[in-house]
């Protein structure tokens, strides 16, 4: 049980460092928003549900029922909110001007690029 809870606290930072990559990487407010919304939850849960398991298996006394029952409500607490704040993140800058970035956005030379 203790290695379940590991692998997913690993996979957890590893969907984290897959977000700071997007986020540096990407061109535009949205996509870059839509890597932060994904990873943060994504990794967030996975990083929480290892926790559970953990505390799981360490036994059975009230406070690691207390603890599990905490973690189950922050995992759910933050599936709930943050793709909610991420929309309205997008929304408000779609609302300010802030346009996706196309491909007619590109120059000449850089559409002959990206097709050959």
């Amino acid at each position: 049980m203790e290695i379940v809870a590991a692998t997913l606290i690993l996979l957890g930072i590893v969907f984290f460092f897959g977000a700071v990559i997007g986020l540096l990487r990407f061109p535009d407010f949205f996509t870059r928003m839509h890597a932060a919304g994904k990873g943060d939850t994504l990794s967030t849960v996975l990083i929480i549900g290892g926790f559970i398991l953990y505390n799981f298996s360490q036994g059975g006394d009230a406070a690691n029922w207390n603890v599990l029952v905490k973690l189950c409500f922050i995992a759910i607490f933050i599936m709930l909110t943050s793709p909610t704040s991420t929309h309205a993140l997008m929304k408000a800058g779609y609302e300010s001007g802030n346009d996706p970035e196309t491909l007619d956005d590109e120059e000449p030379e850089e559409k002959e690029e990206n097709v050959s």
